[in-house]
């Protein structure tokens, strides 16, 4: 059963040395899961609730070369979906987007993220309520730490002082792949459930 509360260091699940391997290419593009960046590639965490309906959101956004889900920003060594949903590894759902730079800036890629699920909801998302549901942004390097941050406060400005944001942003830890079935499920079962759920607050014009 999950919680909203946080676990603690010491008192998360060990998680095992063995990571979940994850060796079929992107179930819509063909992209290598495990492939390394190359020249104008960039990648970043996205938790926005449940992965499903994010890791969609990003793969049908024009310059992002790839997408996966999995797990960040807890304590649980390779941990599995069913010790994620207990609360007790620490870590969020989250959305790996690798994006060309040249094609699609990060900028565009925040405007989704803050546009698409309600980052004040603390430790849920619409009717997922969990501490793997919360908002995150983990980053790769200074430059997107400052526009993420800087994206924060204009979305803050944007909702107003009555809805405070939640939204944790750090550098990224260690990114463990979700079990196969997980990725890119809502190709794989475009019926299935989406979780995505907005404020109606569009992101304010640059």
């Amino acid at each position: 059963m999950s919680t909203t509360n946080p676990v603690t260091k010491h008192d998360a699940l060990i998680g095992r040395d063995t990571p979940i391997a994850i060796m079929e290419p992107h179930y819509i593009n063909g992209s290598d899961l495990n492939g390394a960046l190359i020249e104008n590639q960039a990648q970043v965490l996205f938790g926005l609730g449940c992965f499903w309906g994010a890791e969609r959101l990003f793969w049908q956004i024009n310059g992002v070369v790839s997408t996966s889900v999995g797990y960040s920003g807890g304590f649980t060594k390779n941990p599995t979906y069913e010790e994620v949903c207990s609360g007790q590894t620490g870590h969020a759902e989250v959305v790996k987007v690798v994006f060309d730079t040249q094609t699609v800036n990060f900028e565009t890629l925040l405007r989704a993220f803050w546009e698409k699920h309600d980052p004040t909801q603390g430790m849920r998302q619409g009717n997922d309520i969990g501490t793997q549901y919360r908002s995150v942004i983990y980053v790769y390097d200074d430059t997107q730490m400052h526009l993420a941050q800087q994206s924060k406060v204009a979305y803050q400005s944007a909702l107003g002082a009555e809805s405070n944001i939640t939204t944790e942003i750090s550098t990224a830890g260690p990114y463990y792949f979700a079990e196969i079935y997980h990725q890119q499920y809502l190709a794989k079962n475009p019926n299935g459930y989406c979780g995505l759920g907005g404020t109606g607050v569009c992101f304010p014009p640059n």
